[in-house]
């Protein structure tokens, strides 16, 4: 019987909406004991001036740069789709961000790279309602909602004393540049809050639920410089969702790029050089494309080590006495209801101040947003911070109506139909101290890297580490030509 073989159809550069035309060519070798193959060509090396890998706000913001600069480029995605973890599903008519995400207005890098007005953002109530002692208690922006700061003086969240502490931790980091926090002398935001003189129940009711679900990190061991980073954004910009869902951040970077530049569905399996040091990336295709300028790494840090394996110095070992950093991780479920099951009509974030439960914070997503779900209908987000690697979604699922049943009533609570369940393995990068958040980009002849893990653990970290890997690739070459 004749073998048939199929070779390797070739690789072309395809814009994301593009279908592939690749033809092959059978060839019949008849059987004989003395017949051989041929030897396997090498792999037909492409090349590009820029190659980017990964196309979240890191690799976004890179591209973008390069495209300022008119430097050409390719931005390479494993995905169907840009963002990274900034992306929203569409799930019967609601839109579902993947977890708990909320863009701060204030953010510099993000107001130089971003059209707000095009995002139609939607604001938040600026504060939260905390769930304590059976009850709901307001915490209030007192330059915002003035009314609503007075009332809270009395509740149970804070003494007085807190909410002034408060107000002397805004002065605080409004006397200070961006840069100055992130190099600033640094302890865990749970000792900066101490420290400061935050009493016990002001830290155990509000910035537990608060910052925690914002780092996803309930302990408060994140660096007190991105407290400072974070609180001072919040000081000078409202929390926002944009009206189309959280991807739309990502979908604006990306649309105002070359459209042959962009390469969805394209896997990155290593990053070699060759006896030039010109490194060379090769795709899951077998596929290898070679840069003449440099490649820029803009995926996660675990996706570095796993492309990069045996190729980069590994960190160095934590001291002795100190556990390896785990990567933050949270669980995301969302609800639908009908208009008249929603408790409340305020876009308003509620936190979990008892200190029991598995949840963290929720909010209305519609009450924000209203075009996050048909018209007649309601969306509700609840994060969980962790894994939950060992409950089952059902059992999850029924914790959180039991809970919720508890802060609004089980006749609302109990008729509300679950959409989907998002676990989220690496949702930030651990940045307890001690932290390093300006590393520098230029790993390697032509390598660099950049992600939120290299700045701070933000939207704007990620923009900002994007355009600094840019910079120093621009900044080598600049050297090379001397």
């Amino acid at each position: 019987m004749p073998l048939t073989l199929l070779p390797s159809s070739s690789f072309s550069f395809l814009s994301p909406t593009a279908k592939s035309t690749h033809s092959h060519r059978f060839f019949t070798i008849p059987h004989a004991s003395t017949t051989q193959l041929a030897p396997k060509p090498p792999p037909v090396i492409k090349t590009a001036p820029v190659i980017v890998i990964g196309a979240g706000l890191a690799g976004l913001a890179a591209a973008t740069r390069l495209n300022s600069g008119n430097i050409p480029f390719l931005l390479l995605e494993a995905s169907d789709g840009v963002g990274g973890r900034v992306r929203t599903d569409v799930v019967d008519g609601f839109l579902l961000d993947r977890g708990f995400q909320i863009f701060i207005t204030a953010y510099p890098e993000a107001q130089k790279l971003l059209n707000y007005n095009e995002l139609n953002l939607r604001k938040f109530y600026s504060g939260a309602r905390i769930y304590y002692d059976g009850k709901f208690h307001t915490v209030a922006d007192p330059l915002r909602h003035f009314s609503d700061s007075v009332l809270s003086l009395g509740n149970p969240i804070g003494s007085v004393l807190d909410k002034l502490l408060i107000a002397l931790t805004r002065v605080r980091v409004l006397s200070k540049s961006y840069d100055e926090i992130m190099s600033a002398d640094e302890v865990s935001t749970i000792q900066l809050l101490k420290n400061i003189g935050f009493s016990d129940s002001m830290i155990g009711r509000f910035f537990r639920p608060f910052f925690g679900g914002i780092f996803f990190d309930p302990q408060l061991e994140t660096t007190s410089r991105l407290f400072d980073f974070v609180f001072k954004c919040l000081a000078l910009g409202d929390n926002t969702l944009p009206a189309k869902g959280i991807d739309e951040i990502p979908n604006q970077l990306a649309a105002k790029l070359p459209s042959d530049s962009l390469l969805l569905n394209t896997k990155v399996v290593s990053v070699d050089s060759d006896d030039s040091n010109s490194p060379l990336v090769t795709l899951e295709s077998g596929e290898i494309l070679k840069s003449e300028l440099g490649v820029i790494m803009a995926v996660e840090q675990p996706a570095v080590d796993k492309i990069l394996a045996g190729k980069k110095q590994p960190p160095p070992p934590p001291p002795p006495g100190q556990r390896k950093k785990p990567a933050r991780s949270t669980v995301c479920l969302y609800f639908s209801m009908d208009q008249d099951q929603v408790p409340v009509q305020d876009p308003v974030l509620f936190l979990n101040g008892s200190g029991k439960g598995i949840i963290n914070n929720m909010f209305f997503a519609t009450n924000v947003a209203p075009s996050y779900g048909p018209s007649n209908k309601a969306l509700a987000s609840v994060s969980l911070i962790g894994l939950y690697e060992n409950t089952a979604d059902d059992d999850l699922r029924a914790e959180v109506i039991k809970e919720l049943s508890g802060w609004f009533g089980a006749s609302k609570v109990e008729s509300w139909r679950h959409l989907r369940t998002y676990r989220i393995g690496f949702a930030q990068p651990n940045q307890s101290p001690p932290t390093d958040l300006m590393k520098n980009p230029d790993i390697g002849p032509g390598l660099y890297l950049c992600g939120d893990y290299m700045t701070s653990a933000t939207f704007d970290g990620a923009l900002v580490s994007g355009r600094r890997a840019v910079e120093a690739l621009l900044k080598d070459r600049a050297l090379a030509l001397v």
